[in-house]
């Protein structure tokens, strides 16, 4: 019998121009036309070609195609730093648009270095059909002699010259803004933290900001070098302090989360003591740490744009006219507000208004006035920023703790405090525990409300977030020398008071012991009926007993704990020693925290080094704690800080004065 003929099978691989051609039977030529759009060859003829090459999935090649059509159906985009996601989003929106229309997107990046634009842009030119140039930083001299040479071409972030086709920010709109909202706050000293000196929206932002503080009487602005990074900010922290304006304008997203980075290292509250705005409202932005607020420019948008001014020049049509500048939005957010009380505090003295420590809802401070001689040194409470005045040791700062996010159940606390050396002591939302609070009266769970904040731990389930946090409200407040005396009202999940608590806080210099001495005392009272303390532990996690006066310390390069005769965390923990002390060493100095217990209220310490450094007595170590209605609680906490490392035997002398 004959064999049956095999069927034609078509060679593996990429089918070519000629195979289709063959298939169809048509010659090379009509394939090329109609693959390429030309409306010159039959309409049957046209759908009989396409039908073949679906059918052989052939794809054209774009190297060949753009030789026949002399383009490349890919434009460039040029931008100055890719890394920052204002110039990712615009190029989204380029690469978006041009997307539809068929064309790629070609990405270069100039690296910030202003000397090597000229020849990326040219470069990209050649191998591309246009050019997309994203806030050049070229000076304006080149730019103009190098655009007729590389059109066609959009401009975004530059001033119009009236011949290429330029999307314009109107900065000086969202600076106004920007100004306008700081001084409704209070605010009168602001600071400009610079952007690269060749980038023109840079000077058109300063140039802004010097208009805007010329035309508003007592505003002072003052001007930074920074840069346009995350670590440009980090790096300006310390000028910023140093310069002590009371808002911050930062030339961009950028900068500004680097200055919240590096401040919340160092303790500097947000907007507490220093607000900061940033620039072009990044996707970050509302996602900092507190959230920035920002002027808000359409990246994504500018991107958009920026393809319809260039596809009519590339379809061979005039260019439209340029739209009017763009407006800002300004998005106001967590990290701007009043300027702090004691700023007011100051400006009222320099009126001849008092400045008397009066008002419960204002951050406070001890700082060292020195006596002569040095046993007459004295601790002295003063508005919160007056301690940081050139020439004062700012000891502790007592913060309302009333802007603190509902999950971390507000409360007053000390922070920052330092030894009288300068050595920082407490810490504040830390990564570990965003609701650790320097030194603080925090209780995981009194009557079912958290005075804790974060997570509570329930029996069978471990640790759950609950809408069950409270908040702790200075109601009333009293100053007897070096004394803070505070009624504070303990208020549950609904805002209903759960218990009264009559609070003093007291700071002594030691001279003598090179050292200082802070002392917390409380007294809790059940007004509103009976109170059941909780813990952890007492709900089913072991020597998880932790509440009460709780202090969460700095870290430092390495952290030791000793006790009455014990030493280490182990030995420590669930122990009843008068006292404990923490050594600390650091690169340049070492410190230490003797913390100690009122004689007549020894409880248990919950004690934590190797997961985080912080300790504090608990009230409800393994059994719950129950104070009738009508009744009170006592509790107390002492602190000496030494500015050096103290052995057992030093340390427990120490301990022996603090409630003395």
């Amino acid at each position: 019998m004959p064999t049956e003929r095999p069927h034609t099978r078509w060679p593996r691989g990429a089918t070519t121009i000629a195979e289709v051609a063959t298939a169809a039977g048509v010659s090379r030529a009509t394939v090329s036309r109609v693959m390429n759009g030309r409306d010159t060859v039959d309409a049957e003829l046209a759908a009989r070609v396409k039908e073949v090459a679906e059918r052989l999935r052939y794809r054209p090649s774009n190297v060949a195609r753009s030789l026949s059509l002399g383009r490349t159906e890919t434009v460039a985009v040029v931008v100055p730093d890719l890394a920052n996601p204002m110039f990712q989003q615009v190029l989204r929106g380029v690469a978006g648009a041009a997307a539809e229309a068929g064309y790629r997107i070609l990405v270069a990046d100039t690296a910030e270095h202003a000397g090597d634009e000229e020849r990326v842009v040219v470069d990209a030119r050649m191998r591309c059909d246009a050019l997309v140039l994203v806030s050049p930083r070229m000076p304006e001299r080149a730019l103009r002699a190098l655009l007729p040479q590389v059109r066609p071409a959009v401009v975004v972030n530059r001033a119009p010259d009236g011949t290429t086709p330029t999307l314009e920010i109107d900065y000086a709109d969202g600076i106004g803004q920007i100004v306008d909202h700081l001084l409704g706050l209070g605010h009168r000293h602001l600071l400009y933290l610079a952007g690269p000196p060749e980038s023109a929206s840079h000077l058109r932002r300063l140039e802004a900001l010097r208009a805007a503080a010329a035309h508003r009487s007592g505003v002072r602005l003052s001007e930074m070098p920074a840069g346009a990074t995350v670590e440009a900010g980090y790096a300006v922290a310390g000028d910023v302090l140093a310069a002590r304006p009371t808002a911050v304008v930062a030339y961009n997203d950028l900068v500004a989360f680097g200055l919240l980075a590096r401040l919340n290292e160092l303790g500097v509250a947000v907007p507490g003591d220093l607000s900061i705005v940033g620039f072009d409202d990044i996707e970050l932005a509302r996602f900092a740490t507190p959230s920035l607020t920002t002027a808000a420019v359409p990246q994504s948008e500018l991107g958009r744009l920026a393809w319809e001014h260039l596809r009519p020049v590339l379809a061979g049509g005039d260019p439209v006219q340029d739209p009017a500048p763009i407006r800002p939005t300004l998005a106001v957010r967590a990290s701007s507000g009043p300027v702090p009380p004691s700023v007011r505090l100051a400006r009222a003295a320099e009126d001849g208004v008092p400045q008397a420590v009066t008002d419960p809802l204002r951050d406070v401070a001890w700082r060292l006035a020195a006596g002569t001689p040095a046993a007459e040194a004295t601790a002295e409470l003063v508005g919160a920023s007056a301690a940081a005045h050139h020439g004062e040791l700012p000891l502790a700062r007592y913060v309302t703790g009333a802007d603190l996010p509902p999950v971390h159940a507000p409360r007053p606390y000390l922070h920052p405090v330092h030894t009288a050396g300068g050595t920082a002591l407490t810490d504040v939302s830390p990564v570990d525990h965003r609701h650790h609070y320097g030194l603080s009266f925090a209780v995981p769970v009194v009557n079912g409300t958290s005075y804790w904040g974060g997570r509570t731990f329930l029996r069978d389930e471990g640790p759950t977030l609950l809408r069950n946090h409270g908040r702790q409200v200075p109601r009333s407040r009293r100053v007897a020398g070096g004394a803070l005396v505070e009624d504070v009202a303990w208020l549950d999940e609904r805002g209903e008071p759960l218990l009264q608590e009559d609070r003093t806080l007291e700071a002594h210099p030691w001279p003598d012991a090179h050292a200082w001495l802070l002392r917390w005392s409380s007294t809790l009272r059940a007004e509103h009926g009976d109170l059941r303390i909780e813990s952890p532990a007492t709900n089913g996690r072991p020597q998880a007993g932790y509440g009460g006066l709780f202090w969460r310390l700095a870290a430092a390069d390495s952290t030791s704990v000793l006790g009455e005769g014990l030493a280490g965390e182990q030995a420590v923990h669930g122990s009843r020693s008068p006292w404990l002390a923490f050594v600390q060493r650091r690169e340049l100095a070492s410190a230490t925290l003797l913390l100690v217990q009122p004689p007549d209220q020894l409880r248990p310490w919950f004690v934590r080094v190797a997961e985080y450094p912080g300790a504090g007595p608990a009230l409800a170590w393994d059994a719950v704690t129950h104070v009738p209605a009508g009744g009170t609680l006592e509790a107390g906490l002492a602190a000496v800080l030494v500015d050096r490392a103290l052995g057992a035997d030093e340390a427990a002398e120490l301990a022996v004065r603090a409630w003395a």
